[in-house]
C-alpha cells in the first residue's frame, strides 16, 4: 500500500530591498523598510526578505538591525559569501541567511552562486552560520551539478533562480516556459530527495508565479521587485494579498510527485 504525503503549504517571503531603494534615491527615512515589512506580514508574508549589499546600495545595516529587532516573522538575509557580511551576520543571528553571488556592476543578480568554486571558503562561511544556529541557504541555478555541490558544502536549502523561467513567459515562449518549468521540477525534486529544503525566486510576477507555486517541492518563494512595483499603483497590502492568492490557489491544485510517495 503507498500513501502519498500532502503536498506542503507554500510559504510568501516579500523582499523589501526596493522600498530602501526608493528611500535612498532622496535619503531621509520614507518610505520606511519597517513599516513596509509590518505591512506585508499583515497581508499575508510569511517572511522578509533583505539584501545587504556590499556597496550598500538599498537595504542598510540599520535597516537590518531594526528588522531583527522588531520583525514578528523570520528574517532572512540575503548576503554575499564574504568576511564582512559573516561578521554581520553573526551579529545579528537572522532566521536564515541566503548566500548569493554578487557584482558591483550589476543591477539586480544575474544568477546563481557558484557553489562548486566557492571551496573551501564557502564551507567555512556556511560552517560558521550553521553554528550560530542561522539556517543557510544558497541561491543556485536549477541544475544536477549545482545541487550536488549544495549538498556537500553543507547548504539546508537550497533557492532556485527562476529568471530564466520569467524572462521566456515575457517573451510569450511557450516552448521554452515548459522547458523552464521542466528543469525546475527536476532540480526541485532531486533537491528534495536529498533532503535539502527548496525555495525558489527571482522575477516571479502574478502572471508567473503560478507555475512555480505547483511544483510540490517547493516550499518557499520570494518575491522582491515585483511587488514594490505593483505597490505603487494599489498599495503595498494589495499587491501582498493578490500574491497570497494566487499562490494559494495554484498549490490546491498541485499534486504530490512520485519522488514523494512512501511504501507503507
Amino acid at each position: 500500500m503507498t500513501l502519498p504525503l500532502k503536498v506542503p503549504d507554500l510559504r510568501l517571503g516579500v523582499n523589501i530591498d526596493h522600498v530602501a531603494t526608493i528611500r535612498n534615491a532622496r535619503g531621509g527615512g520614507h518610505p520606511d523598510t519597517l513599516r513596509a515589512a509590518h505591512l506585508a506580514v499583515e497581508a499575508g508574508a510569511d517572511g522578509i526578505t533583505a539584501h545587504l549589499r556590499e556597496d550598500r546600495r538599498h537595504i542598510s545595516d540599520d535597516d537590518i538591525a531594526r528588522l531583527k529587532h522588531e520583525l514578528t516573522r523570520p528574517l532572512n538575509l540575503e548576503m554575499a559569501a564574504t568576511q564582512e557580511m559573516l561578521d554581520i551576520a553573526l551579529r545579528h543571528v537572522p532566521n536564515a541567511c541566503c548566500l548569493v553571488p554578487e557584482r558591483r556592476e550589476e543591477r539586480t543578480t544575474e544568477g546563481g552562486l557558484d557553489v562548486a568554486a566557492g571551496g573551501d571558503r564557502l564551507g567555512r562561511i556556511i560552517g560558521d552560520l550553521k553554528a550560530a544556529g542561522i539556517r543557510v541557504s544558497l541561491f543556485i541555478e536549477p541544475d544536477r551539478r549545482t545541487i550536488e555541490a549544495s549538498i556537500q558544502a553543507g547548504a539546508d536549502i537550497v533557492e532556485l533562480h527562476t529568471g530564466a523561467y520569467c524572462e521566456k513567459a515575457l517573451a510569450d515562449d511557450a516552448n521554452g516556459v515548459a522547458d523552464e518549468l521542466d528543469r525546475l521540477g527536476r532540480a526541485a525534486a532531486l533537491a528534495d530527495a536529498a533532503g535539502l529544503e527548496v525555495h525558489a525566486g527571482h522575477g516571479l510576477t502574478f502572471d508567473t508565479v503560478a507555475g512555480v507555486a505547483r511544483l510540490p517541492e517547493i516550499v518557499e518563494l520570494n518575491i522582491g521587485h515585483f511587488l514594490i512595483g505593483e505597490a505603487i499603483f494599489g498599495g503595498l497590502p494589495s499587491a501582498v494579498r493578490r500574491m497570497r492568492v494566487l499562490m494559494d490557489e495554484a498549490r490546491a491544485g498541485a499534486e504530490p510527485s512520485r519522488e514523494r510517495v512512501r511504501s507503507a
